[in-house]
């Protein structure tokens, strides 16, 4: 079954929920974050976990950045992982 990393790569929480460095595997369930920053990467997560490539500055990938809808005080790398 696929699954997707997450690694938080730059954090200015104002919650303190997420730390720089901070890693989740994803399966099935929602890792903890907050609902706003899950919300904007769900559909990413989604995608990956069904199998898609998804479109990049450099073609396509198995992974994304996205940050927080919070003024981008967070920032996460997500990618497939075997």
């Amino acid at each position: 079954m696929p699954k997707v990393l997450l690694t938080v790569t730059k954090s200015d929480c104002r919650c303190h929920y997420c730390q720089a460095g901070d890693q989740f595997v994803v399966e099935d369930l929602c890792p903890p974050l907050c609902h706003e920053l899950w919300h904007r990467l769900y559909p990413y997560v989604f995608a990956l976990l069904n199998g898609a490539d998804l479109d990049t500055d450099c073609g396509r990938a198995r992974g994304f950045d996205a940050c927080c809808p919070d003024g981008g005080r967070v920032w996460v790398h997500g990618e497939a992982v075997e």
